[in-house]
């Protein structure tokens, strides 16, 4: 019997960070309700990397696409299989669109974009954000298996140095409903803002879309991702991927750099739980400043190119 099992995305032949960090937590509660901790993935060679973060078996989905409907029969046999006592999830795209699913094929109920898990008294204890991460709510779900998707950054990532995971086979429909008919890539050199550990966001205060240069030239320079608030992506000067806050993307990145964004609720919400943050605005009653670790009151556009200067001579030494 399987104390947790943990959807894992694969990418270029490697778990993914989100999903290495919800194995890491998935170890430490299968440890505390005593049970194995596996995993399912759709690329058997990924054994070895599932092992070294604890997973004593791996079901392998021939999957090559991403199907919703696919992922949802092959973790239901796992489960059938393994019957964990929780299911989780990275809450990526693809693991907030599955959880849901799983839920109501299982009748399980899901705790949505936690930062917090234990096992307490037999229950899967989680606590997620609320209000516009005003606050926080803790949960217990008392279904069998309880499922939970994790915030990215929430959860550090820690090997286990175990060996390889067992490989399983599972099946998945080959007639699915639904069908990936394109898939759109990052632009080239851009990291995405979902799983990086540094991020740097421009907003209104950039005036047009061609200035977003100042924000990539700094994010490039300190191995950052570019992010936007949502007046920019609304304007069309930077695409909806790019996009941080409450219809955006929620990131929780170890240094969040907000150029030229005012600090509305909505984006504030998407951003607010970073470890670190750095705003930079030429208001200084902006709201931004309400959560900013440093704030720089100055003209972005003077500012920007200094430090991204300032970091190429860091780096150079």
């Amino acid at each position: 019997m399987a104390g947790v099992l943990v959807f894992c995305e694969v990418k270029d032949g490697k778990i993914k960070k989100a999903s290495r960090e919800a194995l890491s937590i998935g170890r430490k509660l299968a440890e505390s309700a005593g049970g194995d901790l596996v995993a399912l993935a759709n690329d058997k060679s990924v054994a070895d990397e599932a092992g070294r973060y604890g997973a004593k078996k791996l079901y392998v989905a021939n999957i090559s696409d991403y199907s919703t409907e696919g992922y949802t029969a092959a973790l239901k046999q796992a489960c059938d299989e393994a019957k964990p006592s929780v299911l989780l999830f990275a809450g990526t795209s693809n693991g907030r669109d599955l959880a849901p699913r799983i839920g109501a094929r299982l009748d399980a109920g899901v705790a949505s974009d936690v930062d917090q898990l234990s096992w307490t008294d037999g229950k899967l204890r989680a606590r997620r954000p609320v209000y516009s991460g005003k606050a926080f709510a803790t949960v217990e779900v008392t279904s069998t298996p309880a499922i939970a998707t994790t915030r990215p950054n929430a959860f550090p990532m820690e090997e286990a140095g175990g060996g390889a995971a067992e490989v399983s086979e599972v099946s998945a429909p080959a007639d699915a409903k639904a069908k990936l008919l394109e898939t759109k890539a990052p632009e080239a050199g851009e990291l995405t803002i979902a799983e990086a550990d540094i991020i740097v966001s421009g907003g209104r205060g950039l005036k047009e879309g061609p200035n977003f240069s100042y924000i990539r030239d700094l994010a490039h320079a300190i191995g950052g991702a570019v992010g936007a608030s949502r007046a920019t992506v609304d304007a069309g000067w930077i695409d909806h991927q790019h996009q941080v806050g409450q219809t955006g993307r929620v990131v929780s990145p170890n240094l969040y750099i907000a150029a030229g964004i005012s600090g509305a609720i909505q984006h504030l919400a998407g951003m607010s739980s970073s470890k670190h943050i750095v705003a930079i605005n030429k208001d200084p009653e902006a709201p931004i400043f309400r959560v900013a670790d440093l704030g720089i009151v100055g003209d972005l556009f003077q500012v920007l190119p200094a430090l991204t200067e300032e970091v190429k001579k860091a780096k150079a030494h």
